[in-house]
């Protein structure tokens, strides 16, 4: 009897199932809150690491000469880059404001469907960079949403870029190794 009201359902086999649900609930949300709370952690690194260099390679570098680390092949070098990655779009940085501001909204979003841990750090890499370099688009100079972005890293026949790229850059790529391997933001792996 107890088998065919599970099978058919009846509201007595319902609240049964209700309870359960409602007991293996609070299991899973602990676990889905420290994967937010990683994901905000995470950011929250990057985002003040990025800003802390940028405070500082305003404060001690822009204006003087470039310092070298390694000889020819790697120098810090202050420079205000109002375009996307490698100085292009230099017309376009309304629209960069734009995008990031829609990829912040859009990982927030992401994060209460969060339950992977390679995944909220991928995120929280994504937030942190992508926040680090709105805050130079709204804050920084020529104006509110023009601003240039402060770019410091420069490796010989290559772009200067900042803390906050690299953040982006290592977020893109784990998310792209994450999916390659089947591991959605949920947990659940696919095996194609």
């Amino acid at each position: 009897m107890a088998e065919a009201e599970r099978i058919i359902g009846t509201p007595d086999s319902e609240g049964a199932e209700g309870a359960d649900e409602a007991a293996a609930q609070p299991a899973e949300q602990p676990r889905g809150r420290r994967r937010i709370l990683a994901l905000f952690l995470v950011a929250l690194f990057a985002y003040l690491l990025d800003l802390g260099s940028k405070i500082l390679v305003v404060e001690k570098l822009e204006g003087h000469e470039p310092i070298r680390v390694i000889g020819d092949l790697l120098k810090f070098e202050a420079i205000r880059n109002p375009g996307a990655a490698f100085g292009m779009g230099e017309a376009f940085t309304i629209i960069f404001t734009c995008i990031a501001t829609v990829v912040i909204i859009v990982i927030v979003r992401l994060a209460r469907k969060l339950y992977s841990l390679p995944w909220a750090i991928a995120l929280g890499l994504l937030l942190g960079g992508a926040l680090g370099n709105l805050t130079d688009r709204i804050f920084r100079s020529p104006g509110v949403f023009e601003g240039a972005v402060v770019d410091f890293i420069a490796p010989a026949h290559f772009a200067v870029f900042n803390l906050a790229d690299s953040a982006i850059v290592v977020g893109g790529f784990l998310i792209v190794i994450l999916s390659f391997r089947g591991l959605d933001p949920d947990g659940t792996v696919h095996k194609d």
